[in-house]
């Protein structure tokens, strides 16, 4: 066989050895991202304009997650949250809106306390996403009946309350101090449970 005929098997062995080696590797990843943002991953990529994109977006996510120092709670502070939620739950009964407000304000006063920066809430919906998927999409939505204010039925506000409910008892865990989706199943049948039981 002449040069030239080996010249282009080798080639073309090198562009086939380096396209599979992409496809494997984007399929590792999107088997990662699916594994670690559960629900959240085929919301992000029923928004996006390509799965490439959504997949880009949410290993920034990734990223960032991981750039930060997220503690869980002491036992005092869990106990301190823990009784304020009490009183929030209380205060729904007399002033829904008031309370709905007071629980989103309360969650910012964890995550802040845990280490999460506090200061816009499409930050804090991303980073929730990564630690929480099974209950960012309720965040967002309970946020989005805060913002509508007087406008909101009581029943919006009923739900809104359930919702920020999820996500505080997610965040107050004793084993918040998650970086992994190690307990994504576990945790995703739990936060169902939950939020069934109080419906």
């Amino acid at each position: 066989m002449e040069a030239w005929v080996w010249i282009v098997i080798v080639v073309l062995a090198v562009v086939l050895g380096a396209v599979i080696a992409y496809v494997v590797i984007n399929q590792q990843r999107s088997t990662r991202l699916k594994k670690r943002f559960g629900p959240e991953y085929e919301r992000a990529v029923e928004s996006a304009d390509s799965r490439q994109d959504a997949e880009s977006h949410l290993s920034d996510i990734e990223r960032r997650r991981r750039s930060l120092d997220i503690a869980p709670l002491s036992g005092t502070s869990r106990r301190h949250y823990a009784s304020k939620w009490e009183s929030v739950q209380r205060q729904f009964v007399e002033d829904p809106y008031g309370a709905v407000v007071a629980a989103d304000d309360l969650i910012v006063a964890v995550m802040k306390e845990r280490g999460y920066p506090v200061d816009r809430f499409d930050d804090r919906a991303d980073l929730v996403s990564a630690d929480y998927p099974e209950v960012v999409n309720d965040y967002r939505e309970a946020h989005s009946v805060r913002r509508r204010g007087d406008e909101a039925t009581t029943e919006d506000l009923r739900q809104a309350f359930v919702h920020y409910r999820a996500l505080f008892d997610e965040m107050l865990s004793e084993h918040g101090d998650h970086d992994g989706r190690d307990r994504h199943d576990t945790r995703a049948r739990s936060a169902g449970e939950n939020r069934r039981e109080r419906a």
